[in-house]
């Protein structure tokens, strides 16, 4: 709605073998996906550029625009910072963002790549994607865009 994204991200697992960081103000922040961190890419159909939001428990976030694969990367200006609720328990966590898409995303179909990279206590990573390209993970690959999100129509 009004050019933003609702995503919920649910991971079920004991908290007990997680790493997770305490919790923070909201912030924007460099280097969430060397932990727990959950990712959007977004970026219109058949265009080389896009964008990178990543997600923390903590309430970091940070958001990238690429001019193409793995290049160009700057800091894309956010109108309004990312809304994130997190619910934790024994056997899982969720995490919800609420996210602006870029002014260019506005009123046009994108395709999206939804995203997560999860740390645990013993600090092993793993890697997920709704795709994933051959070889090593690679969010940022375009066989990871698998979503589209259709502009909203005109009311």
């Amino acid at each position: 709605r009004d050019n933003q994204v609702w995503i919920r991200y649910t991971v079920e697992v004991p908290l007990g073998e997680l790493q997770l960081d305490e919790t923070l103000k909201p912030e924007r922040m460099d280097g969430l996906w060397k932990t727990t961190c959950f990712e959007a890419f977004v970026k219109p159909e058949g265009s080389a550029g896009y964008c990178e939001f990543n997600f923390a428990l903590s309430g970091a976030w940070a958001a990238y625009r690429f001019s193409g694969y793995r290049e160009g990367m700057d800091d894309l200006p956010m109108a309004s910072i990312p809304a994130l609720t997190k619910t934790v328990n024994e056997s899982h966590f969720v995490l919800e963002a609420l996210f602006e898409l870029a002014p260019e995303h506005s009123g046009i179909e994108v395709q999206l790549a939804v995203t997560a990279v999860v740390e645990e206590a013993n600090g092993t990573k793993s890697y997920w994607s709704l795709a994933h390209p051959q070889g090593t993970p690679d969010f940022h690959h375009p066989d990871c865009f698998t979503l589209s999100l259709p502009a909203r129509a005109g009311t």
